[in-house]
């Protein structure tokens, strides 16, 4: 598996806005694919959030996963985020998650982030709680049930 940014591989934005925007957001009034696809072209940073790591199989796009800025307006104190961690259906099971959250958690570390955070409707932390985050509390936020969770990163 290869990994890259989004700032190497910029029209990818297209294909990872077509998978959030069909995972998470297609139902929500008022939002587009162009929204989408508008918000990801901001992602394109290589040592600071918003920044989008891309994982690759042989040439093919097969997941991404976002280093973020404030996620949830629930918590403006909470700055940086994991978040958008998404796989092609046809490769789930085989690691790939896990391999993108270790990912963005090792470039907010090099950048000197002590604390990232993530939502998850895995209320049990899923993947989650084998990259180091341990759950703060359990939500509703926006209409689903979700896990709010931390990871220390300056220990």
């Amino acid at each position: 598996m290869k990994l890259e940014l989004l700032a190497d591989n910029f029209e990818a934005h297209k294909t990872v806005a077509k998978w959030y925007f069909d995972e998470w957001v297609s139902s929500i009034p008022g939002v587009t694919i162009d929204r989408v696809e508008s918000k990801l072209a901001k992602a394109t940073n290589r040592n600071s959030a918003p920044l989008i790591v891309l994982a690759k199989e042989h040439d093919e796009l097969v997941g991404a996963a976002e280093l973020k800025l404030h996620e949830m307006d629930v918590y403006p104190n909470f700055e940086h985020w994991l978040g958008g961690v998404y796989v092609k259906e046809s490769v789930r099971g085989n690691g790939t998650g896990k391999i993108l959250a270790m990912d963005v958690i090792k470039r907010a570390r090099a950048v000197g982030i002590s604390k990232l955070y993530l939502q998850t409707e895995a209320l049990d932390g899923g993947l989650y709680a084998h990259c180091g985050f341990r759950p703060i509390e359990k939500i509703e936020y926006k209409g689903h049930h979700v896990l709010v969770m931390v990871a220390e990163l300056d220990t």
